[in-house]
């Protein structure tokens, strides 16, 4: 296994979300080693470049493009590389082409063998984070798909507006399929220890159940807004994977909803709370759900179960 530099941090893919989250994690000061790697190698070059001339108003970070052999002793290995969701495209339509992508991709680590944390971020990320345990051979603790950490951001920022409250003080998740049939732990969740409902009701706010079903629809749907109007979601995605890389490269255990394989549904990956560390996720967190909650949960894990035993994972 390679020694690892707790500084270093390799992104494989320079498409919009490889870029912005270079870009991201430039600025962070979480790394002072950036490698980029993309199928064309010009694209890898041109984007470090551009990156590299704002150095002198961030910390000390190198960032260039290299190769598998320069990346592999990374903390974290960022892999964005997949084709777009394009408009009217479900997360999971992109599947066999990712797959295929992944297949070219994950040997080349595993057979260098690398020991840092992996983290999918391509779609759909849950089929994805599955391939990179069955495909790659790695430990599962230590293969982290960014999951809902997106989705339940997004979910805070529309319950902050609503409940007119920091978004930093509003506690609960969107768990299960990073897509379609993802669902809001609406039973879980509270605003500093007080629940959705009862928080309403303290705000003025009125029929909080169709308030709640309208915020945990267009958090569901939003991704396909902001397709149509700019044909890529990216920078969203690129500050929620900074802030995965700081609970792994801080040893932070903090709990994020990280799709991962193992917990309740072994046999796939989707997401729920966990503590992430330095080796990956360490502990998954339960949460209170309903009934609904549950059979929602359970009928997103019989869809990803179906993609996968397709794609032969």
């Amino acid at each position: 296994m390679q020694k690892i530099n707790p500084k270093k941090v390799g992104i494989i893919g320079c498409g919009f979300v490889g870029s912005a989250t270079a870009f991201a994690l430039m600025q962070s000061s979480l790394f002072t080693e950036i490698s980029l790697i993309d199928v064309d190698e010009g694209k890898a070059e041109g984007e470090a470049l551009d990156i590299s001339h704002g150095s002198c108003f961030a910390d000390a970070t190198r960032i260039y493009a290299g190769t598998y052999d320069d990346i592999v002793d990374s903390a974290v290995i960022v892999l964005t590389a997949g084709a777009n969701q394009k408009e009217g495209e479900t997360r999971l339509d992109l599947a066999a082409k990712n797959v295929g992508i992944f297949r070219q991709i994950l040997p080349e680590l595993s057979s260098r063998s690398y020991g840092g944390v992996l983290l999918v971020v391509a779609n759909p990320v849950d089929v994805l984070t599955r391939a990179a345990v069955t495909i790659g051979g790695f430990p599962a603790h230590r293969v982290i798909g960014s999951g809902t950490v997106l989705d339940t951001a997004r979910l805070r920022s529309e319950l902050s507006a609503y409940l007119g409250v920091s978004s930093r003080s509003v506690h609960a998740y969107v768990i299960g399929e990073h897509g379609d049939s993802e669902i809001v732990a609406w039973r879980s969740a509270n605003v500093s220890g007080v629940p959705i409902d009862a928080f309403c009701s303290l705000r003025g706010r009125g029929n909080s159940a169709e308030a709640m079903r309208v915020i945990g629809e267009r958090v569901r749907n939003v991704a396909y807004e902001i397709i149509k109007r700019k044909k890529a979601t990216y920078y969203g995605i690129a500050m929620s994977v900074r802030r995965i890389c700081e609970a792994i490269v801080r040893d932070e255990k903090a709990v994020l909803p990280v799709s991962s394989v193992g917990g309740l549904f072994g046999d796939i990956a989707l997401s729920l709370p966990a503590v992430v560390g330095a080796n990956g996720v360490e502990t998954r967190v339960p949460l209170s759900l309903s009934d609904e909650e549950k059979a929602a949960l359970e009928n997103g894990a019989q869809t990803l179960r179906g993609v996968i035993k397709e794609l032969g994972l």
